[in-house]
Protein backbone atom coordinates (compact mmCIF):
# COMPACT_ATOMS: atom_id res chain seq x y z
CA UNK A 1 0.00 0.00 0.00
CA UNK A 2 2.81 2.06 0.22
CA UNK A 3 3.79 2.32 -2.72
CA UNK A 4 0.44 3.50 -4.01
CA UNK A 5 0.16 7.48 -5.10
CA UNK A 6 -1.84 9.66 -3.58
CA UNK A 7 -5.08 9.52 -6.03
CA UNK A 8 -5.56 13.53 -5.68
CA UNK A 9 -1.70 13.99 -6.97
CA UNK A 10 -2.19 11.51 -9.44
CA UNK A 11 -5.36 14.16 -11.09
CA UNK A 12 -3.64 16.65 -9.93
CA UNK A 13 -6.13 18.15 -7.47
CA UNK A 14 -6.22 18.93 -3.57
CA UNK A 15 -8.62 17.53 -0.70
CA UNK A 16 -11.09 20.68 -1.56
CA UNK A 17 -11.91 19.42 -5.49
CA UNK A 18 -15.59 19.37 -6.23
CA UNK A 19 -17.14 16.74 -8.35
CA UNK A 20 -16.98 18.98 -11.50
CA UNK A 21 -13.14 19.42 -11.19
CA UNK A 22 -12.30 16.08 -10.28
CA UNK A 23 -13.94 14.52 -13.75
CA UNK A 24 -12.92 17.70 -15.46
CA UNK A 25 -9.53 16.74 -14.77
CA UNK A 26 -10.30 13.19 -14.67
CA UNK A 27 -11.01 14.25 -19.07
CA UNK A 28 -7.82 15.94 -19.20
CA UNK A 29 -5.42 13.29 -17.76
CA UNK A 30 -7.36 10.08 -20.08
CA UNK A 31 -6.49 11.84 -22.93
CA UNK A 32 -3.41 13.17 -22.42
CA UNK A 33 -2.45 9.35 -21.28
CA UNK A 34 -4.74 6.72 -23.18
CA UNK A 35 -2.40 4.18 -24.87
CA UNK A 36 -4.25 4.96 -28.81
CA UNK A 37 -3.08 7.98 -28.39
CA UNK A 38 0.14 8.77 -26.08
CA UNK A 39 2.37 6.40 -27.62
CA UNK A 40 5.29 6.41 -24.39
CA UNK A 41 5.95 3.20 -22.36
CA UNK A 42 4.49 3.87 -19.22
CA UNK A 43 1.09 5.81 -20.90
CA UNK A 44 -1.06 2.34 -20.65
CA UNK A 45 0.04 2.38 -16.64
CA UNK A 46 -0.32 5.83 -15.83
CA UNK A 47 -3.82 5.25 -17.92
CA UNK A 48 -4.87 2.69 -15.24
CA UNK A 49 -3.76 5.08 -12.52
CA UNK A 50 -5.74 7.49 -13.47
CA UNK A 51 -8.86 5.29 -13.74
CA UNK A 52 -8.21 3.85 -10.12
CA UNK A 53 -8.06 7.27 -8.98
CA UNK A 54 -11.04 8.30 -11.00
CA UNK A 55 -13.34 5.18 -9.69
CA UNK A 56 -12.64 6.22 -6.01
CA UNK A 57 -12.76 10.27 -5.84
CA UNK A 58 -16.10 10.26 -8.17
CA UNK A 59 -18.10 8.06 -5.45
CA UNK A 60 -19.06 10.07 -2.79
CA UNK A 61 -18.81 7.19 -0.20
CA UNK A 62 -15.19 5.64 -1.32
CA UNK A 63 -14.19 9.44 -1.63
CA UNK A 64 -14.86 9.67 1.85
CA UNK A 65 -12.99 6.14 2.99
CA UNK A 66 -10.23 7.28 1.04
CA UNK A 67 -9.93 10.96 3.01
CA UNK A 68 -9.83 9.22 5.92
CA UNK A 69 -7.98 6.13 5.37
CA UNK A 70 -5.90 6.34 2.58
CA UNK A 71 -5.51 3.44 0.33
CA UNK A 72 -5.73 1.62 3.26
CA UNK A 73 -9.24 1.95 2.99
CA UNK A 74 -9.66 -0.43 0.24
CA UNK A 75 -6.94 -3.22 1.95
CA UNK A 76 -8.78 -6.38 2.72
CA UNK A 77 -5.71 -7.32 5.31
CA UNK A 78 -5.86 -3.40 6.84
CA UNK A 79 -9.59 -4.55 8.74
CA UNK A 80 -11.32 -1.89 7.14
CA UNK A 81 -15.32 -2.54 6.39
CA UNK A 82 -14.82 -0.94 2.92
CA UNK A 83 -12.46 -3.74 1.44
CA UNK A 84 -11.22 -3.52 -2.12
CA UNK A 85 -13.46 -1.19 -4.39
CA UNK A 86 -11.94 -3.13 -7.75
CA UNK A 87 -12.75 -6.53 -6.39
CA UNK A 88 -14.10 -8.11 -9.48
CA UNK A 89 -12.36 -6.19 -12.30
CA UNK A 90 -10.95 -2.98 -12.95
CA UNK A 91 -13.37 -0.76 -15.05
CA UNK A 92 -11.74 2.16 -17.03
CA UNK A 93 -13.32 4.70 -15.23
CA UNK A 94 -16.74 6.12 -17.03
CA UNK A 95 -16.08 3.63 -19.83
CA UNK A 96 -17.85 0.72 -19.12
CA UNK A 97 -20.06 -0.05 -22.40
CA UNK A 98 -20.79 -2.13 -25.02
CA UNK A 99 -22.25 -2.43 -28.35
CA UNK A 100 -25.76 -3.71 -30.16
CA UNK A 101 -27.35 -3.29 -33.22
CA UNK A 102 -30.38 -0.87 -33.01
CA UNK A 103 -32.73 -3.75 -33.65
CA UNK A 104 -32.68 -4.74 -29.83
CA UNK A 105 -31.06 -4.94 -26.82
CA UNK A 106 -29.94 -2.20 -24.67
CA UNK A 107 -26.95 -0.17 -26.57
CA UNK A 108 -25.71 0.72 -23.40
CA UNK A 109 -25.74 -1.68 -21.14
CA UNK A 110 -23.57 -1.89 -18.23
CA UNK A 111 -23.62 1.98 -18.61
CA UNK A 112 -26.75 3.74 -18.62
CA UNK A 113 -30.23 2.84 -16.91
CA UNK A 114 -33.82 2.89 -18.03
CA UNK A 115 -35.30 2.89 -20.93
CA UNK A 116 -38.25 4.92 -22.22
CA UNK A 117 -39.66 4.46 -26.10
CA UNK A 118 -40.87 6.39 -28.73
CA UNK A 119 -41.54 6.00 -32.37
CA UNK A 120 -37.78 6.06 -33.67
CA UNK A 121 -37.00 2.95 -30.97
CA UNK A 122 -35.68 1.74 -28.07
CA UNK A 123 -34.43 4.86 -26.21
CA UNK A 124 -31.26 4.93 -23.05
CA UNK A 125 -29.58 7.26 -21.48
CA UNK A 126 -26.25 8.27 -20.39
CA UNK A 127 -24.49 9.50 -17.27
CA UNK A 128 -20.89 10.36 -18.26
CA UNK A 129 -20.84 11.03 -22.30
CA UNK A 130 -18.00 8.56 -23.05
CA UNK A 131 -17.87 8.84 -26.56
CA UNK A 132 -17.57 12.44 -26.47
CA UNK A 133 -14.38 11.79 -24.88
CA UNK A 134 -13.68 8.84 -27.76
CA UNK A 135 -14.56 10.66 -30.32
CA UNK A 136 -11.71 13.94 -29.11
CA UNK A 137 -9.14 10.58 -29.24
CA UNK A 138 -10.18 9.45 -32.52
CA UNK A 139 -10.99 12.37 -34.36
CA UNK A 140 -14.33 11.57 -34.41
CA UNK A 141 -14.07 7.64 -35.68
CA UNK A 142 -15.13 6.06 -32.56
CA UNK A 143 -14.22 2.80 -33.54
CA UNK A 144 -15.68 2.94 -36.26
CA UNK A 145 -19.07 4.61 -35.32
CA UNK A 146 -20.30 7.05 -37.48
CA UNK A 147 -21.61 10.63 -35.75
CA UNK A 148 -24.95 10.64 -35.05
CA UNK A 149 -27.49 13.56 -35.69
CA UNK A 150 -28.07 15.30 -31.71
CA UNK A 151 -31.47 17.41 -30.91
CA UNK A 152 -31.43 19.33 -27.74
CA UNK A 153 -34.36 19.70 -25.73
CA UNK A 154 -35.26 22.49 -23.12
CA UNK A 155 -37.42 21.45 -19.82
CA UNK A 156 -37.81 22.86 -16.64
CA UNK A 157 -35.92 22.08 -13.84
CA UNK A 158 -38.59 20.20 -11.89
CA UNK A 159 -39.38 18.52 -14.82
CA UNK A 160 -35.99 17.69 -14.84
CA UNK A 161 -35.17 16.36 -11.30
CA UNK A 162 -38.59 14.48 -11.13
CA UNK A 163 -38.94 12.93 -14.61
CA UNK A 164 -41.78 13.84 -16.92
CA UNK A 165 -42.17 13.03 -20.84
CA UNK A 166 -42.70 15.36 -23.24
CA UNK A 167 -43.57 15.42 -27.05
CA UNK A 168 -41.37 17.05 -29.82
CA UNK A 169 -41.41 16.88 -33.39
CA UNK A 170 -38.01 15.44 -35.18
CA UNK A 171 -37.75 14.85 -38.36
CA UNK A 172 -41.69 15.74 -39.25
CA UNK A 173 -42.58 12.97 -36.66
CA UNK A 174 -43.85 13.44 -33.26
CA UNK A 175 -41.90 11.47 -30.80
CA UNK A 176 -42.48 11.09 -26.79
CA UNK A 177 -39.13 11.76 -25.20
CA UNK A 178 -39.27 10.48 -21.63
CA UNK A 179 -37.29 12.24 -19.03
CA UNK A 180 -35.51 10.60 -16.46
CA UNK A 181 -36.21 11.47 -12.67
CA UNK A 182 -32.81 13.07 -12.01
CA UNK A 183 -31.85 14.62 -15.30
CA UNK A 184 -29.58 17.31 -15.12
CA UNK A 185 -27.82 19.11 -18.37
CA UNK A 186 -26.38 16.95 -21.15
CA UNK A 187 -28.17 14.07 -19.93
CA UNK A 188 -28.09 12.51 -23.46
CA UNK A 189 -31.32 10.15 -24.47
CA UNK A 190 -30.70 7.55 -27.46
CA UNK A 191 -32.93 6.69 -30.28
CA UNK A 192 -31.88 4.28 -32.84
CA UNK A 193 -31.36 7.29 -35.53
CA UNK A 194 -30.12 10.26 -33.30
CA UNK A 195 -29.49 11.26 -29.76
CA UNK A 196 -31.26 14.09 -27.93
CA UNK A 197 -29.63 16.05 -24.95
CA UNK A 198 -31.39 17.91 -22.53
CA UNK A 199 -30.90 21.03 -21.44
CA UNK A 200 -32.60 22.10 -18.20
CA UNK A 201 -33.32 25.49 -17.02
CA UNK A 202 -32.15 27.08 -13.66
CA UNK A 203 -34.88 27.40 -11.00
CA UNK A 204 -35.32 30.84 -9.33
CA UNK A 205 -35.51 28.97 -5.48
CA UNK A 206 -33.34 25.60 -5.98
CA UNK A 207 -29.84 25.59 -6.92
CA UNK A 208 -28.06 22.26 -7.75
CA UNK A 209 -24.76 20.52 -7.32
CA UNK A 210 -25.09 16.79 -8.59
CA UNK A 211 -28.11 15.35 -6.89
CA UNK A 212 -28.11 18.13 -3.62
CA UNK A 213 -30.11 20.70 -3.62
CA UNK A 214 -29.81 23.87 -2.09
CA UNK A 215 -31.42 26.96 -1.02
CA UNK A 216 -31.97 29.90 1.13
CA UNK A 217 -34.45 30.75 3.27
CA UNK A 218 -35.13 34.02 5.11
CA UNK A 219 -36.20 33.72 9.09
CA UNK A 220 -37.11 36.67 11.47
CA UNK A 221 -34.88 37.85 14.44
CA UNK A 222 -37.26 36.62 16.52
CA UNK A 223 -37.51 33.04 14.96
CA UNK A 224 -33.72 32.98 14.94
CA UNK A 225 -33.38 34.29 18.81
CA UNK A 226 -36.43 32.29 20.17
CA UNK A 227 -36.67 29.55 17.88
CA UNK A 228 -39.93 27.90 15.99
CA UNK A 229 -41.18 26.16 13.39
CA UNK A 230 -40.73 27.10 9.50
CA UNK A 231 -42.42 25.92 6.43
CA UNK A 232 -39.71 24.87 3.93
CA UNK A 233 -40.40 23.92 0.16
CA UNK A 234 -39.11 21.05 -1.42
CA UNK A 235 -39.24 19.04 -4.36
CA UNK A 236 -41.92 17.36 -3.09
CA UNK A 237 -43.98 19.68 -1.22
CA UNK A 238 -43.86 21.70 2.20
CA UNK A 239 -41.68 20.25 5.15
CA UNK A 240 -41.76 21.74 8.72
CA UNK A 241 -38.38 22.43 9.70
CA UNK A 242 -37.73 23.27 13.60
CA UNK A 243 -35.51 26.52 14.29
CA UNK A 244 -33.59 25.60 17.17
CA UNK A 245 -33.06 29.32 19.61
CA UNK A 246 -30.30 31.05 19.10
CA UNK A 247 -29.99 30.56 15.17
CA UNK A 248 -27.11 31.86 13.34
CA UNK A 249 -28.01 33.83 10.59
CA UNK A 250 -26.40 31.42 7.41
CA UNK A 251 -26.75 28.69 9.36
CA UNK A 252 -26.82 25.01 6.78
CA UNK A 253 -29.61 22.77 7.81
CA UNK A 254 -28.88 19.49 6.13
CA UNK A 255 -32.48 17.64 5.11
CA UNK A 256 -30.98 14.31 4.04
CA UNK A 257 -33.22 12.41 1.17
CA UNK A 258 -34.89 15.90 -0.39
CA UNK A 259 -32.77 16.50 -3.33
CA UNK A 260 -32.94 14.62 -6.92
CA UNK A 261 -33.21 11.36 -6.99
CA UNK A 262 -30.12 9.23 -8.38
CA UNK A 263 -30.25 7.92 -12.18
CA UNK A 264 -27.74 5.33 -10.86
CA UNK A 265 -28.82 4.10 -7.88
CA UNK A 266 -32.03 4.37 -5.53
CA UNK A 267 -31.58 7.00 -3.15
CA UNK A 268 -31.61 11.08 -3.24
CA UNK A 269 -29.02 13.43 -2.64
CA UNK A 270 -29.94 16.00 0.02
CA UNK A 271 -31.44 19.49 0.45
CA UNK A 272 -29.32 21.76 2.03
CA UNK A 273 -31.21 24.87 4.01
CA UNK A 274 -29.38 28.08 4.47
CA UNK A 275 -31.26 30.26 6.85
CA UNK A 276 -30.79 33.62 6.89
CA UNK A 277 -31.90 36.09 9.36
CA UNK A 278 -33.74 39.02 8.14
CA UNK A 279 -33.38 42.48 9.00
CA UNK A 280 -36.25 44.95 8.39
CA UNK A 281 -34.94 48.01 6.85
CA UNK A 282 -37.27 49.88 8.39
CA UNK A 283 -38.44 49.65 11.87
CA UNK A 284 -41.99 50.96 13.45
CA UNK A 285 -41.88 53.12 16.88
CA UNK A 286 -42.63 50.50 18.65
CA UNK A 287 -40.32 47.64 17.40
CA UNK A 288 -37.35 50.20 17.68
CA UNK A 289 -38.04 51.00 21.57
CA UNK A 290 -38.14 47.08 22.05
CA UNK A 291 -34.97 46.68 19.99
CA UNK A 292 -33.49 49.76 22.60
CA UNK A 293 -34.78 47.82 25.87
CA UNK A 294 -33.05 44.63 24.28
CA UNK A 295 -29.79 46.77 23.39
CA UNK A 296 -30.07 48.25 26.88
CA UNK A 297 -30.41 44.74 28.53
CA UNK A 298 -27.43 43.49 27.15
Amino acid sequence: MATKRDYYEILGLTKTATAAEIKSAYRKMALKFHPDRNKEKDAEEKFKEINEAYQVLSDAKKKQAYDQFGHAAFDPASGFAGGNPFAGGFQQGPFTWSYSSASGGNPFAGFSRGAGSGQGGAAGFDFEDPFELFESIFGGAGFGRQRRPRYSLTVNFMDAVKGSEKEVEIGGKRRKIKIPAGASDGTRIRFDEFDVTIDVKPDERFKRDGYDLYQDYHISFTTAALGGTAEVPTIEGQLKLKIRPGTQSHTLVRLRGEGVQHLQRQGKGDLYVRLIVYVPAKLSKEQKQVLEELADLG
